[in-house]
């Protein structure tokens, strides 16, 4: 199989799970309204938008053409998503809102893998395209990402005025507590 067919491949991939992280973005960022998150995911929504531009004008440059029955899986495939279970029959629960933004930091963290891979390919460069700036800006958005996904881990994971499951006296009653000899 020649280089060139595998390099399409790989960006059609690429190209198809942006088109995941446009939609996810922009449904959580309506689901966050009026919120500080809210207007967090509008930001990143219109990076993801702007990183796949300059990924379909790399393809371009390359003369690789995109893929449209890959785009189409994954708009269903992001569509399907939102049929997953989220502890509530109807409507938007802090487990959806942890479950978004741990979807897009696995979708920025492989973009940023992909501009990190496309930076080793092309050593020599490709005008037009930075592809450390490009690294870089996906390590800023993959730990702003993080730091929201934690705090909605928080909310999703833990009800109000419970303690976590790994608090000391859980702990103390863990089996594990008991093999070591902490328990007897």
């Amino acid at each position: 199989m020649a280089v060139d067919k595998l390099l399409a491949i790989y960006l059609n991939d690429h190209l198809a799970g942006s088109t995941v992280g446009i939609k996810l973005a922009r449904r959580a960022c309506a689901s966050n309204q009026g919120t500080p998150l809210g207007e967090y995911l509008e930001r990143l929504a219109s990076e993801i938008e702007s990183d796949r531009q300059t990924l379909e004008r790399l393809m371009a440059e390359l003369g690789i053409r995109p893929n449209r029955l890959k785009t189409i899986g994954a708009w269903a495939a992001e569509k399907l998503g939102r049929l997953k279970l989220n502890g509530q029959l109807t409507g938007y629960s802090p487990l959806s809102r942890f479950l978004e933004l741990e979807s897009l930091y696995l979708g920025i963290t492989g973009k940023r893998e992909l501009w990190r891979a496309l930076q080793r390919t092309f050593e020599s460069g490709l005008p037009g395209f930075d592809f450390e700036g490009l690294g870089r800006r996906a390590e800023r958005q993959a730990a702003e990402v993080e730091e929201h996904r934690l705090e909605a881990a928080r909310s999703a994971l833990v009800a109000p005025g419970h303690k976590p499951v790994g608090s000391t006296q859980a702990q103390a009653e863990s089996p594990g507590s008991l093999i070591s000899g902490g328990g007897s």
